[in-house]
């Protein structure tokens, strides 16, 4: 079955899981099984994100890891990091649905990542405020979808202050700088993700990342030479 893309971003986040960051929110700290759940979903997401070449493979399991994540979030209605995760796979389904269901999906995502801040809006190392301002700016604006670049702006800024040497805030915001033009804050914003250290247990992730936001350098690069 083909499917014909929503306008997201493929790869739309990953929120950061780093247990051992010094300050941070732990996920489950409490509950070593909800810690191993949030990792198994962060690897199995990063796996289909990067790995999974097929269209309606992704979709599919993009589909069934979305259900896991509400179950996930459901068994601990109290913690913020499921539902981010449940977040993050919803968004990336919308990112390779079909037209007709992903603003849908992009609206739920929006949701669930507005209830986990509203849980605790730190968790995750500012993975909250990143996701909803790629939303905000991945999604179409009105009359189309919610897409709004000032709220885009404002969260991404908000994410990029709760971890500003994350490559996810550096690469999202990078990213929207890039679409507004501002192409030399885009290359001082993208070199500096690329500095981040190499996060040695998410292998899949660290280096999708590191290669989107390469070619994300590129573009700007060529922008500014031209």
């Amino acid at each position: 079955m083909s499917r014909r893309p929503f306008p997201l971003a493929a790869a739309c986040l990953a929120a950061c899981l780093l247990p051992a960051a010094a300050g941070a929110a732990q996920p489950g700290a409490a509950d070593p099984a909800l810690t191993a759940s949030i990792v198994q979903i962060e690897h199995q997401w990063a796996h289909i994100t990067y790995e999974v070449k097929d269209g309606d493979a992704k979709y599919a399991q993009y589909k069934a890891l979305a259900a896991q994540a509400s179950a996930l979030a459901a068994r601990y209605p109290q913690n913020a990091e499921p539902l981010v995760w449940q977040g993050v796979v919803t968004s990336t389904e919308a990112g390779v649905a079909g037209s007709f269901s992903a603003l849908g999906l992009a609206k739920e995502a929006r949701d669930l990542f507005q209830k986990a801040g509203r849980i605790d809006m730190r968790a995750l190392h500012g993975a909250i405020p990143t996701s909803l301002g790629s939303l905000y700016y991945l999604v179409p604006g009105f009359p189309l979808g919610f897409g709004d670049d000032d709220k885009a702006r404002q969260y991404l800024q908000q994410g990029l202050a709760m971890d500003p040497n994350g490559l996810d805030s550096n690469y999202f915001y990078g990213d929207f700088l890039y679409r507004q033009e501002d192409y030399a804050q885009a290359r001082a914003v993208l070199s500096h993700a690329l500095q981040a250290p190499v996060t040695a247990d998410r292998p899949v992730w660290d280096a999708g990342r590191r290669r989107q936001i390469r070619d994300l350098l590129a573009k700007v690069n060529s922008k500014l030479a031209s």
